[in-house]
């Protein structure tokens, strides 16, 4: 993400919690707030391995069989039958997609992140009652309302401000809500805070960890599909990066703006300070990876995409109770006002 960020590390299985590229893995923790100069990682070496050749070998012998393309037609209709059974729509993005990873098991994972995030930051997490925390646990409750109306109801939130420079927060499933002090800045207000938050709490509510783990099996098929064709694991791996893996991260990311700008106008905040912050991100991030190698989508783009959405967000701060409140206050600020006037002139 950005050069400036901390690539936060997360589980590699359930049995088994250990630290490995993030590259490589559904992320839970971490979140782009800028794309330059980020460490390359490679997971598989670049000379073919025992495995690609263990799998062309398979795939030969398995073909030649005279049941061939009926084994292949009863696996196609499986297939494509678990497929359309586990589809589910994404709470107000309206997706459709692929899902076979249950909220238990997504929080058990987060449970397991937190408690490294934790023991990797040890001592550097504010007070509470930190002028920092206090605000960004401010904008928290305003937000909470429309996480649980979109989908996140009973969450145990809890708010954990870090003192780092790193520009980056993220929203751990079961609402363990992660901050930088190093975002702060970028923010500048509560709404740019709340453009960030309520972006973090997207990603919860459309349970997009969830949803990359359910994609693994088929990242793997992909990679192995291309090793028979005599390509090293690591040039497999970075095919798929390219055509499946990074499109469907940067769809996430696109989709948790979406829904963030949405539970922002609902909270009452500007949806235009998601775009500000965007803009402002981009012209402090010279040195962007091109969007095609990037798990996340360019600055410009982002900031592009949420000045289209606009008119959806003004028109859903329109049909919420903020509107009501909002227009309930410049009732009053118009009515003190011309009391201050008529007290002025007698």
């Amino acid at each position: 993400m950005l050069p400036r960020l901390s690539r936060i590390r997360i589980l590699s299985s359930i049995q088994n919690v250990r630290r490995i590229p993030i590259a490589n893995i559904p992320r839970i923790a971490s979140r782009a707030y800028g794309q330059g100069r980020r460490p390359q990682y490679k997971r598989f070496t670049d000379s073919p391995g025992a495995a690609s050749g263990a799998f062309g070998e398979f795939f030969m012998q398995w073909a030649a069989k005279p049941t061939f393309f009926r084994d292949v037609g009863i696996i196609t209709l499986g297939g494509v039958g678990f497929y359309v059974y586990n589809l589910e729509e994404v709470p107000i993005s309206g997706r459709r997609r692929f899902n076979i990873i249950s909220p238990w098991l997504e929080e058990y994972i987060g449970e397991m992140t937190m408690n490294e995030i934790k023991e990797e930051y040890k001592g550097n997490f504010l007070p509470d009652d930190d002028p920092r925390v206090q605000q960004v646990r401010k904008v928290l409750q305003r937000l909470i309302p429309y996480a649980t109306k979109a989908g996140l109801p009973g969450m145990d939130w809890e708010i954990h401000v870090i003192d780092s420079p790193e520009e980056n927060a993220f929203v751990i499933p079961g609402g363990k809500v992660f901050v930088y002090t190093g975002i702060l800045p970028a923010c500048r207000d509560e709404d740019g805070i709340a453009a960030v938050l309520a972006h973090e709490i997207g990603h919860v509510v459309a349970h997009h960890i969830a949803e990359s783990l359910s994609l693994s099996p088929l990242v793997w098929l992909g990679v192995l599909a291309l090793a028979s064709f005599d390509l090293s694991l690591g040039a497999s791996m970075s095919i798929v990066n390219i055509f499946l893996k990074w499109p469907s991260s940067r769809k996430h990311e696109a989709e948790a703006d979406y829904i963030g700008l949405m539970m922002m106008a609902e909270g009452c905040y500007r949806p235009e300070a998601a775009m500000d912050f965007w803009n402002r991100m981009e012209r402090s991030d010279l040195e962007a990876t091109p969007q095609i190698l990037s798990t996340h989508p360019s600055h410009q783009n982002r900031g592009t995409n949420i000045q289209k959405w606009l008119p959806k967000a003004y028109e859903k701060q329109q049909e919420s109770e903020c509107h009501l409140m909002m227009n309930y206050s410049r009732q009053t600020i118009y009515i003190l006002l011309h009391i201050a006037e008529i007290i002025r002139l007698t």
